[in-house]
């Protein structure tokens, strides 16, 4: 099979090529990216020998419909979010098989024509959202009657690489960990829709601890539409509470609650003596650089989803915990792992028509579970699970 990369030069990008380049299923990759810069130093990571590397520019449909038509059998989008409907509009037009980690709330107007062309286009389909999905799509199948659905998951720092006062560090684009600052979610709380504003992300109610093994309490942010899944999954009227969370180490909300009530998020320009930024771009030049992680610090990915209702007559409770860690010796942090792995596997499940509906599809409902997690563990990542 041949499979394209777009956006493959990127941290997540570099993951799923060097996964892609690992599978015995794989013939041909094509690694494209506006900036080939990055190449040389990634090629002694991995096996090159079945890699071509492209410039292209992604911001032109016509220019990815034309990679696209290269024989390829299907394509992972790891562009970035402004360049996603381009990606996935160009694979309508080509006829190939797409896969996005990003929310796909962009393009699923495109539901008719994906159908009407007969491609499977893949959204959410990275880490969280990604894995956290399958997951639950398998806990629907395992419950009687299911009422609670708790997705937790975030990227930090292990403990020796905690940095005061933030106690963070980057593993992927800072610019887009901040644009989650901002982000509207939306609950179940007892039967009751409860929606938290932006602006009340760090200061609602509904912020907690939970306890994650080998780590001790980590903070709960509230980060998303959990309702939506569970529309999606045809529990609407039956879950009664559901929530989808980032955990950070404490401190995390008590950290941004003054920054953001002071405008340190603002997207308004501000006139400088040079040029005008807004205080968002100011955050990002000012504190990327100095949340970086040295060579030998490592980054975790840690997923904690809880499901409970009813099994067999009685009230039960999943629990599935996923942690993941920087691997060293190639470089690659734990969230890249983490979210070009899910990609590579389902991209090759759609280029061999193991997943073949059409339309905008979702990794809760159209990814097949076993095969996915024994793809998963043959790579190191080994969701544990408690049913009580």
């Amino acid at each position: 099979m041949k499979i394209a990369v777009l956006g493959a030069l990127g941290l997540q990008g570099r993951a799923a090529l060097r996964d892609l380049a690992a599978s015995p299923r794989v013939s041909e990759i094509l690694c494209a990216d506006a900036d080939l810069s990055g190449w040389e130093s990634l090629r002694t990571k991995l096996d090159a020998s079945r890699i071509t590397p492209l410039r292209i520019d992604a911001s032109s449909r016509d220019a990815l419909v034309g990679l696209l038509r290269r024989g390829v059998d299907a394509a992972i989008d790891l562009l970035p979010l402004s360049l996603m409907e381009n990606a996935f509009e160009a694979a309508i037009e080509a006829r190939v098989p797409l896969v996005s980690t990003n929310y796909g709330a962009p393009i699923r107007r495109l539901d008719g024509r994906a159908r009407q062309a007969g491609v499977s286009l893949m959204p959410e389909c990275g880490l969280d959202p990604g894995i956290d999905l399958v997951l639950c799509g398998e806990a629907v199948r395992r419950f009687d009657d299911l009422r609670e659905i708790q997705s937790y998951c975030g990227g930090i720092p292990e403990p020796a690489a905690c940095t005061p006062p933030l106690r963070y560090k980057i593993s992927w684009n800072f610019d887009m960990v901040l644009r989650t600052q901002k982000r509207r979610s939306v609950f179940l709380v007892n039967g009751e829709r409860i929606e938290v504003p932006a602006e009340r992300q760090h200061e609602t109610d509904l912020i907690h601890t939970v306890a994650f093994p080998g780590l001790g309490e980590l903070e709960a942010v509230p980060n998303g539409d959990a309702v939506f899944y569970v529309e999606l999954l045809g529990l609407g009227g039956r879950v009664r509470d559901a929530g989808r969370w980032a955990l950070r180490w404490p401190g995390w909300c008590a950290f941004w609650r003054p920054l953001k009530r002071l405008g340190f998020l603002a997207e308004e320009p501000i006139l400088g003596p040079d040029c005008r930024l807004t205080p968002h771009e100011v955050m990002v030049r000012l504190l990327a650089p100095q949340l970086q992680y040295a060579e030998g610090e490592k980054d975790l990915v840690v997923m904690l989803n809880r499901f409970s209702g009813w099994k067999d007559g009685r009230e039960r409770t999943l629990t599935t915990t996923l942690r993941i860690e920087r691997d060293l010796a190639s470089g690659f942090f734990a969230m890249n792992l983490g979210v070009g792995i899910p990609a590579s596997i389902v991209a090759q499940m759609l280029a061999a028509r193991e997943i073949a509906a059409p339309g905008i599809l979702n990794p809760a409902r159209d990814v097949p579970y076993a095969p996915f997690m024994a793809e998963l563990a043959a790579r190191g990542l080994v969701v544990k699970e408690s049913f009580s």
